[in-house]
């Protein structure tokens, strides 16, 4: 493993790979682009734990034990039931992000600093495009991307299967060296890596009790270049160098 010294909000190793050849930039929703602060996964979570718990008519404490193997295995809640139950893919998402948007605030430094970054924007999703477009537009980034590929876009094959990846580089038509990826969850930095992406893990500025510790820890690996917990700030750095 890389050692990673600590640069302000952004932990850096030194052979990260460089931003200067970027002209795509790839950005997962949740956790990423809003801060837990603003509670909108807690309330994701709780409603695909009810969805879990209405299904199999269980309580709850069973059904978030069940979401949670199910999670393990499958990458996501949804590709399980989809597997096991064959659900509508769409009841679900509907279901699971009909939620309260208030605690998002507009981030108006974020959208400058997005709409700076030279070449495309896109967002990569495991959630559905309906969840993307409140989350963003709340923020006030939306007008800033160029498309949203969501989990239906993706066949519902969700991060960090190489599939789901492969099938957004088709479909969007982008060249993964020329590329960066900017994620919360450090295994969905896996295959982008490999594929040839700049890398940048986001990791929250206090801890996120709602969230197991591994999926918010500055993981230092060989396929993370960049950690910081400051999304806005390091992308005008990016700019600035």
């Amino acid at each position: 493993m890389r050692a990673l010294p600590v640069d302000g909000h952004t932990l850096t190793a030194s052979d990260s790979r460089p931003f200067s050849h970027v002209d795509t930039w790839i950005f997962d929703l949740d956790n990423t682009l809003y801060p837990h602060t603003s509670l909108i996964w807690p309330q994701v979570d709780e409603r695909i734990t009810l969805y879990i718990a209405n299904l199999y008519g269980i309580d709850g404490l069973s059904a978030r034990a069940l979401q949670k193997y199910f999670y393990h295995k499958y990458g996501t809640t949804l590709r399980a039931l989809i597997d096991e139950h064959d659900i509508d893919p769409y009841d679900f998402l509907d279901f699971a992000h009909d939620i309260d948007h208030a605690g998002i605030e507009l981030n108006a430094s974020l959208g400058e600093a997005i709409e700076k970054l030279p070449g495309r924007k896109l967002i990569l999703t495991n959630g559905s495009r309906k969840h993307a477009e409140n989350v963003a537009r709340k923020l006030g980034i939306l007008d800033r991307f160029e498309d949203i590929f969501d989990i239906a876009a993706a066949n519902f094959v969700p991060k960090p299967d190489r599939r789901a990846y492969e099938t957004f580089l088709e479909k969007h038509a982008v060249e993964p060296a020329r590329s960066a990826m900017f994620e919360d969850i450090a295994k969905n930095l896996v295959v982008p890596y490999e594929l040839g992406m700049t890398t940048t893990l986001i990791v929250p500025q206090t801890v996120d009790p709602f969230r197991e510790e591994f999926e918010q820890e500055a993981v230092r690996t060989p396929h993370i270049d960049y950690v910081t917990d400051d999304l806005a700030d390091f992308l005008r750095e990016c700019v600035a160098r």
